[in-house]
């Protein structure tokens, strides 16, 4: 059940909605589990099968968290911290069967020519999202951070079905003292006008802009992934598209998981800060996915040392980080070659930043920082090639095609003017039947006009505080 889904829209969300308010004048606890049930049924819909297992993560991850929780302070450190360990590699190994067992099965037998076998396994939905978050809930509980234990109040904590599908992850500090709130079940008439308000640009945002700029990337993406040879033109915007669509696509799920939760009386962190404004690697990463960032940092690059080492470690830490980040978006290499580039290009952002420290130079002007975020998109532009491309051959392919390698098209208009022109000086122009130069320019047009010109919807509605980050 999608959020853009006339189900979801008109039958599911509207009577969950009420319900929850309904049932909330009589009882605050009954209004949670009736929305902790929902957001069970909401996860059922897609596969009633993994609903065991949501609910057998949920149920393992409590008792783990339970148990570290009332040991710190009663028992020596170590048996809690062993605890803790065996609880994250639980996790990590339920994660790793479902999502990345035939990828390793895979490359192990190319690697060594045996023949492990490969099930067809189903990734479970969410899979990613729910684990994270009860692998952020289990450290905080070991650190004295988590004062709650209420099961109702936890199952609704993981399975919220706003951020179930796309996130945000959360933390557990932020939202089960919103659950816990006595008046979180009285319906508000601002936070409902405003997060509907937010709701409805959101799915304009996912069906309106994002799908079109899907039906131009997929063919171009797609004819390269079946040996194709992308030109000048059709590389750029295939690329272009996918950018774009990339980011109105994520970027609308998570405001309407916020507007949908606002409704609810719940802010939900707030999760892209018009990440294509950046002006480096470092700020992209501040805007971009912003709670996938925290949780890398939080979890990830200071446990394994941050940068108190040196900075050496420091460079090696970002580069685990950022790989392990690809890896978990997709089981395959191109998505590891995605996160590697991410790491080298926030070593390049640190280094030059610590040379103009050496340098005593000071803060760029206008034409300076103009010119630092045109660098900073291209660098995300080629980082997404791959992160798209089924394969090196097919990300590799592309950028030839970006870099005029593979020749040059001209869209009808423009070949009668500028032909001759270029075949003078041996370009070469093909012509593709499928390419529709004027449906790409009004839309990249647009879109660009709106990520790069408009504020973002939590800055039009920043003084309703629609979320919580």
């Amino acid at each position: 059940m999608l959020f853009n889904s006339y189900v979801f829209i008109f039958v599911f969300f509207p009577i969950v909605f009420f319900g929850f308010f309904r049932i909330g004048k009589y009882s605050h606890a009954l209004a949670s589990l009736w929305l902790a049930a929902a957001s069970l049924f909401f996860y059922g819909w897609w596969d009633v099968r993994f609903v065991e297992l949501l609910l057998g993560s949920i149920v393992f991850n409590y008792a783990a968290g339970y148990s570290i929780g009332h040991r710190v302070a009663r028992q020596p450190a170590s048996q809690s911290k062993l605890l803790l360990i065996a609880a994250i590699t639980s996790n990590m190994i339920l994660l790793g069967y479902f999502k990345y067992a035939n990828f390793f099965a895979e490359n192990l037998n190319h690697l060594t020519g045996v023949s492990l076998p490969m099930g067809q396994a189903i990734l479970p939905l969410g899979i990613s999202f729910f684990t994270f978050t009860q692998i952020a809930f289990l450290v905080d509980t070991y650190q004295g951070k988590v004062k709650e234990f209420n099961f109702v109040h936890y199952i609704l904590f993981v399975s919220y079905f706003p951020h179930l599908i796309a996130g945000p992850i959360l933390h557990h500090k932020e939202m089960m003292p919103q659950f816990a709130k006595r008046n979180v079940c009285r319906l508000s008439w601002e936070n409902a006008a405003v997060g509907l308000t937010i709701f409805v640009l959101g799915l304009a945002k996912k069906v309106l802009i994002a799908d079109s700029l899907a039906d131009i990337a997929t063919p171009i993406f797609s004819a390269v992934a079946t040996g194709g040879q992308p030109m000048l033109l059709e590389a750029w915007i295939g690329a272009l598209a996918y950018t774009l669509q990339l980011y109105f696509d994520f970027s609308a799920y998570s405001d309407m998981a916020i507007g949908m939760s606002l409704m609810f009386n719940v802010r939900l962190p707030r999760n892209f800060d018009s990440p294509y404004k950046a002006t480096s690697i470092i700020d992209f990463w501040h805007r971009w996915h912003m709670t996938l960032s925290r949780f890398l940092r939080d979890y990830l690059y200071i446990p394994l040392g941050g940068n108190r080492k040196g900075k050496f470690r420091r460079y090696i830490n970002l580069t685990a980080t950022m790989l392990l980040g690809g890896l978990w978006h997709g089981a395959g290499w191109t998505f590891v070659m995605w996160g590697g580039l991410h790491g080298f290009y926030l070593m390049l952002n640190h280094s030059w930043r610590r040379f103009k420290e050496i340098m005593g130079w000071g803060e760029s002007g206008r034409i300076a920082k103009l010119g630092a975020g045109a660098l900073t998109f291209l660098a995300v532009v080629v980082g997404w090639v791959f992160f798209r491309a089924d394969s090196f051959t097919s990300a590799m392919s592309m950028l030839h095609g970006m870099a005029g390698m593979n020749g040059m098209s001209l869209p009808p208009s423009l070949e009668a003017q500028f032909g001759q022109f270029l075949a003078r000086y041996d370009w070469i122009i093909f012509k593709d039947a499928n390419f529709h130069p004027e449906k790409a320019k009004f839309f990249l047009g647009w879109g660009f006009a709106i990520v790069w010109l408009l504020p973002n919807l939590g800055q039009w509605f920043r003084t309703y505080r629609p979320s919580g980050l």
